[in-house]
C-alpha cells in the first residue's frame, strides 16, 4: 500500500479523520478538490451556541493537518475512480489540476494577485466581492499558494513579470496519479441549497435578498467590508429579516428533510448582528424552531431576551420597492393565520443543506446512497460511518445534515473503523 487510508475531502470532518488516523500511526492521503483545505467552516464567522471564533478552531486544525508527518496533502486534486482489489485494498486514480504555479517555489506573497488586471466574482465571498484571475482563495488558505484561473486569464504576463520566485508556469498540465490504499473515508460535506430555486423570494433578482452564507461572510473576521452593508447601495441595514427553511422541508423542491442547522445559525447571526448593529431590528420568520442539542434551547431563549423578533409563519413571496426595500407577504400563524405584510431593508434566506451523491459515481463497485441521496450507512447504530463497500466509510455531512460537533464525532468513529479495516488487511498478509 502507498497509504493506509485515503480521505476524500478536506473540510472539518476530513481533517479530523486524517489527524486521528495520523496520530494512530497510519499513513494518510488527504485529497481536496479546492485550492485550500478548511471546507466551509473556515469561511464562517462564529459557531453556535458558544459563539467561539470559527477560524480560531479551524485554522489550528488546518495547520495540524498540513504539517502532520503521517499526512500527505493533495489540494486542487479530484478523485476520479476507486476500485476494490481482490486483497481488500483499493486502487485510486487521482487528477491533479494545474495551478500554473510551482507549489514548492510559491511564497504566498500575492504579488501576482496585485498585478493581475482581471476581476471575476469571488466564490469564497459568495459573489459579494471580486477576486483576481491570479489569486490566493482567502487570507488563511492552506497551503498559501497562488492559483491562476486560466478560464478568466487574458495571458497578459503581468503575474510572471512581478513574481519574485519566478514560479508562474503556464506549461503545467493536469496529471493523473494512481495509488493503492487500504481504506477510504468519504468526507465530501454538503452543498448549499441554490436559493434562486425559490423564485418568489427574488434571490438573484433583488439585490438586497442574500443567503445566510453571504451574511456569515459579512460577519466573519476575514469579511470583505468593514461593516454590514446591503448590496444594492452600501447602506447599513437597520431592519433585517430572516426566512427559515429556504429549500428545506419543501416537497415542491424534492427536499423534504430538515437541514438541522438553519435555525441555529440564523439565531447565531441574529445575536452577532445585535452586537454589530445595536439599533437594528432583527426578525426571524420560522415554521418551527428546532433547538435540538445541548445548549441550543438556551441559545434560542437568549436571542429572544436580546430583542430578536420571532414570527411563526411562512413567507409566501417578496416584492421589491423602488428604494430597494423589500415587502414580505407572510401568514401569521399566531394571529389566526392572517395574511400580513412587513417591510425590511435586507432579507437573509436561511438556505438548507443538500447531499453530494455524485461522489458515489467514482466507485466502480457501486456505492449505495439512501432515499435522500446521502451516502448510505448500512448499520449506523453499531457501525456509524460504515458503507455498503467493505473498507469504505463516510464521515460528517456526506452521510446526513449535521452540525460541526456531530461531524467531528462522526469522523472519529469512521477513522476508528478505517483503522480496524487496515489492521484486518495486515493480518491477512
Amino acid at each position: 500500500m502507498n497509504f493506509h487510508v485515503l480521505v476524500i475531502g478536506g473540510g472539518i470532518a476530513g481533517m479530523e479523520a486524517a489527524i486521528t488516523l495520523g496520530d494512530m500511526g497510519y499513513k494518510v492521503l488527504l485529497v481536496e478538490k479546492e485550492p485550500s483545505i478548511g471546507g466551509k467552516m473556515i469561511l464562517l464567522s462564529k459557531v453556535f451556541p458558544t459563539l467561539d471564533c470559527a477560524s480560531c478552531i479551524c485554522t489550528p486544525k488546518m495547520a495540524a493537518t498540513a504539517h502532520h508527518p503521517n499526512i500527505t496533502l493533495m489540494t486542487y486534486t479530484e478523485v476520479k475512480e476507486v476500485e476494490k482489489k481482490p486483497d481488500g485494498s483499493f486502487s485510486v486514480r487521482l487528477l491533479k489540476k494545474p495551478r500554473y504555479v510551482n507549489e514548492s517555489a510559491c511564497t504566498g506573497c500575492q504579488q501576482c494577485e496585485k498585478a493581475c488586471p482581471v476581476m471575476v466574482p469571488d466564490e469564497y465571498n459568495y459573489g459579494l466581492t471580486v477576486r483576481k484571475a491570479a489569486y490566493i482563495p482567502y487570507p488563511t488558505a492552506l497551503p498559501k499558494v497562488a492559483v491562476i484561473d486560466l478560464d478568466n486569464c487574458i495571458l497578459c504576463g503581468a503575474c510572471e513579470r512581478v513574481c519574485p520566485a519566478e514560479c508562474i508556469d503556464f506549461t503545467q498540465t493536469a496529471q493523473e496519479i494512481e495509488y493503492t490504499v487500504g481504506s477510504v473515508i468519504i468526507s465530501t460535506g454538503f452543498k448549499l441549497f441554490p436559493a434562486e430555486l425559490k423564485f418568489h423570494y427574488g434571490y438573484g433578482r433583488f439585490k438586497n435578498v442574500i443567503t445566510a452564507m453571504q451574511m456569515d461572510r459579512l460577519l466573519s473576521p476575514t469579511r470583505p467590508f468593514n461593516t454590514i452593508l446591503r448590496p444594492s447601495d452600501g447602506k447599513i441595514p437597520d431592519n433585517i429579516a430572516y426566512i427559515l427553511c429556504t429549500g428545506s422541508r419543501d416537497h415542491t423542491l424534492d427536499n423534504i428533510l430538515c437541514s438541522r442547522v438553519c435555525c441555529m445559525y440564523s439565531i447565531k447571526q441574529a445575536q452577532l448582528l445585535m452586537g454589530a448593529l445595536p439599533l437594528a431590528d432583527i426578525t426571524i420568520y420560522y415554521i418551527d424552531i428546532r433547538a435540538f442539542s445541548k445548549g441550543y434551547e438556551e441559545f434560542y431563549e437568549q436571542a429572544k431576551a436580546m430583542g430578536v423578533y420571532f414570527v411563526k409563519g411562512k413567507v409566501a413571496k417578496i416584492e421589491e420597492k423602488e428604494n430597494g426595500n423589500l415587502v414580505l407577504h407572510y401568514e401569521d400563524i399566531e394571529n389566526g393565520g392572517k395574511t400580513m405584510q412587513a417591510e425590511h431593508d435586507l432579507v437573509v434566506l436561511a438556505v438548507g443543506l443538500l447531499p453530494t451523491p455524485e461522489i458515489a459515481g467514482i466507485f466502480k463497485d457501486g456505492l449505495e446512497i439512501d432515499d435522500y441521496q446521502y451516502i448510505k450507512e448500512v448499520d449506523e447504530d453499531l457501525y456509524p460511518g460504515k458503507t455498503s463497500i467493505d473498507g469504505v466509510f463516510v464521515a460528517g455531512a456526506a452521510s446526513a445534515a449535521m452540525d460541526i460537533p456531530d461531524a467531528i464525532l462522526h469522523s472519529d468513529a469512521s477513522a476508528s473503523l478505517a483503522a480496524a479495516h487496515v489492521e484486518k488487511l495486515r493480518r491477512r498478509k
